[in-house]
């Protein structure tokens, strides 16, 4: 017996194709097994697989289907609030100078600190509603707000019971190197993450990345290097926060280590793009951190006129309060120049890529892709980015069931 049919539905959006997104109007999908088994014309499908047949039919008459967000780059794990930094930042003071004032990442890690196992899962649970109220369903989060080898593996334990837990699917990241704690020097601190952290990390066999901050005034290439190869040697596969604030060489650093990603990028140079395409690494573009902090938005147009498959993510954190990925495409289209259809698939299946996921075709609904998808109250997805400042989730299904529902 089919495990749900979806039908009527005004378009449905399929994923990659050779011109842009492969889209079916009037469509239908069936889905067993958790998995996409059909997807086409409705008359096509509905007889194949009957409606009355199915364990769950769906009439999605008016309504756009789209495959569930992949967001690819989030800190959502946190414990503490930020929001007069936010009033700070509108008077002119800068991320920067409030980093060197001990707020920033260092004030949120204190708070992490302080925070309990149990706190901590309560707060990220609540966060993980409102992603999948949205419609993410598959969510990197990092560790970071440790900087220490017990607090860094509690939170780590605290993305798996979470992810043990929630519908959406949790991708973990390490990320020890994210700031400098106070009282220690930058070098005695990478030493501490390779000889410490990272043999902790890897006993406890959860982290599948390792990420660091590559930025000036935190850590230089040189060390973000020695990080990442370490990281490497413990099993974990490195991702890199790059060219943020200044072009310092992350990118590079990216390319030269084979990193799934290279996320921010808002410097990034020509000749950056160009060695990430030529090693494969996933670009992530996070306009909602050029939005929070009033920067310069990172040139998407740059890297897709030069063929280059990029991802769309949240960066949802203490200072990017945002978990809305329909937010994060509207800001694609609106601010990086990004078609409807090129943001819609950065945040779905180049999400996936900058996972190492894609292979499963995560971020589409072809044929064998995991039935992870959501129905919108708009009949295309070019009301995601036009209808911005609302979100047109309606119903949203992991594996063919629904786990978040509007109707």
């Amino acid at each position: 017996m089919t495990q749900t049919i979806i039908y009527e539905a005004s378009e449905i959006v399929v994923g990659p194709g050779e011109n842009g997104l492969d889209r079916v109007d009037g469509g239908a999908i069936a889905v067993e097994d958790g998995t996409v088994a059909a997807v086409g014309p409705t008359e096509e499908i509905t007889r194949a697989y009957p409606p009355e047949n199915a364990v769950r039919a769906i009439d999605a008459s008016g309504q756009a289907v789209i495959p569930g967000f992949v967001d690819s780059h989030t800190h959502a794990l946190f414990a503490g609030d930020r929001s007069d930094e936010f009033e700070a930042k509108l008077r002119g003071v800068s991320y920067q100078e409030i980093l060197d004032e001990g707020g920033g990442i260092l004030r949120t890690v204190q708070a992490t600190r302080n925070a309990s196992e149990a706190e901590l899962l309560d707060r990220l649970l609540g966060q993980l509603d409102a992603m999948l109220a949205h419609g993410t369903t598959t969510v990197e989060i990092k560790s970071g707000y440790g900087l220490d080898s017990e607090t860094e593996l509690r939170m780590l334990s605290v993305i798996k019971r979470a992810d043990d837990t929630h519908p959406v699917d949790i991708v973990p990241a390490y990320m020890g190197a994210h700031a400098v704690p106070e009282g220690r020097t930058t070098d005695d601190y990478v030493k501490a993450v390779v000889t410490e952290q990272l043999p902790a990390v890897e006993r406890q066999g959860i982290a599948e990345f390792c990420d660091v901050f590559c930025e000036e005034g935190v850590f230089d290439v040189e060390q973000s290097r020695r990080v990442l190869t370490a990281g490497a040697e413990h099993g974990l596969t490195p991702k890199v926060h790059a060219e943020e604030f200044v072009r310092l060489g992350g990118a590079q650093l990216a390319a030269e280590l084979g990193a799934t990603s290279a996320d921010h990028l808002l410097h990034a140079e020509q000749v950056d793009i160009d060695a990430l395409n030529a090693s494969g690494v996933t670009p992530v573009l996070l306009p909602g951190t050029a939005f929070s902090l009033g920067a310069e938005y990172a040139d998407a147009r740059a890297f897709i006129d030069r063929g280059a498959s990029v991802a769309l993510a949240s960066d949802f954190n203490p200072n990017c309060h945002s978990p809305s990925m329909g937010f994060a495409v509207a800001l694609g289209c609106l601010e990086m120049e990004m078609t409807p259809a090129e943001a819609l698939g950065a945040a779905t299946h180049g999400g996936a890529s900058a996972l190492n996921r894609s292979d499963s075709g995560l971020g589409t609904l072809h044929p064998g892709a995991p039935a992870d998808l959501c129905l919108i109250d708009a009949p295309s997805h070019v009301h995601i980015p036009y209808t911005f400042g609302i979100n047109l989730v309606d119903t949203v299904l992991k594996a063919g069931e629904v786990v978040s529902d509007g109707r």
